[in-house]
């Protein structure tokens, strides 16, 4: 019997997803959160050009419309990290990434319906014991439908160092003063980034004057088929294919994220019995 536990792609959050890295208490330790250390540390947004503080206190309603990144994506000869831009159709928008790693968490809310996504948000400026000062850029802010926000910071699980680990308890404490989440995503779940790649092949916008949508919701609505036999019960399975990855985009339809995505995969309707 597997353990592998199913990620259900019509329903599943994005915290099902990727595996967390959490900072301990060690971590912790390594910052100065005496009295009033929400007036000390500050983060420092983009602005039109120009910087604009907050306190840490007051970071929670702080404004993501038209901030800009902090850092700037640069691309260079002989650099080992690979930048690029990708486009979200949640928010209609090219986005910044400095990894693979990042890219793929672009991709995942893109999937999951981020309605805005803020590369670099912001430079968190934080106390360590003794009085000094240490700063830190998380990677990414993504505010949801509702309005909530969750802040991100990526490094697989084998190169986070000491000073990262500190700077991502930081970036935790800040993140929890404000209301927000806060996640290090450190790995993916066996097989979700790539199947969640596979279904964004199709996840424009896409033309049905075939209604071939319909039949293939028509053809789960009593339960599951594999993904091979319900494309191949439309009157143009070559055609339905593209069709039926748009659905699971959307997640009307779901299938298990967890597997490998294939003609086996069985495909339910969205909210059903899969």
């Amino acid at each position: 019997m597997s353990d592998v536990l199913p990620v259900r792609s019509d329903c599943c959050g994005l915290d099902e997803m990727f595996l967390a890295y959490v900072p301990g208490e060690a971590e912790r330790a390594r910052l100065e959160l005496g009295p009033e250390w929400t007036r000390r540390w500050t983060a420092t947004w983009q602005v039109s050009g120009g910087d604009e503080v907050s306190l840490v206190r007051d970071l929670g309603p702080a404004p993501v419309a038209g901030c800009e990144p902090v850092r700037r994506f640069s691309w260079g000869r002989r650099q080992r990290h690979r930048p690029g831009l990708q486009f979200m159709v949640s928010t209609g928008r090219l986005h910044g990434f400095e990894s693979l790693e990042e890219q793929s968490l672009l991709l995942a809310l893109d999937f999951t319906g981020a309605e805005e996504v803020l590369p670099q948000p912001f430079t968190l400026r934080f106390g360590i014991p003794g009085g000094g000062f240490r700063e830190h850029v998380p990677d990414f802010l993504a505010v949801s439908g509702d309005g909530a926000r969750w802040l991100f910071d990526v490094r697989p699980a084998r190169l986070v160092k000491e000073d990262d680990a500190a700077c991502f308890a930081a970036a935790a404490e800040a993140a929890l003063e404000a209301g927000w989440r806060y996640s290090v995503v450190a790995g993916w779940r066996p097989n979700v980034r790539a199947g969640v790649d596979a279904l964004s092949a199709q996840r424009r916008d896409l033309q049905d004057r075939l209604g071939l949508q319909d039949l293939l919701l028509e053809a789960v609505s009593e339960g599951p088929a594999a993904f091979g036999d319900l494309v191949a019960a439309t009157p143009l399975p070559a055609v339905a294919r593209a069709h039926a990855l748009h659905l699971l985009w959307r997640r009307r339809l779901g299938t298990d994220l967890s597997r490998p995505l294939g003609d086996g995969s069985p495909v339910w309707l969205a909210g059903g019995n899969g």
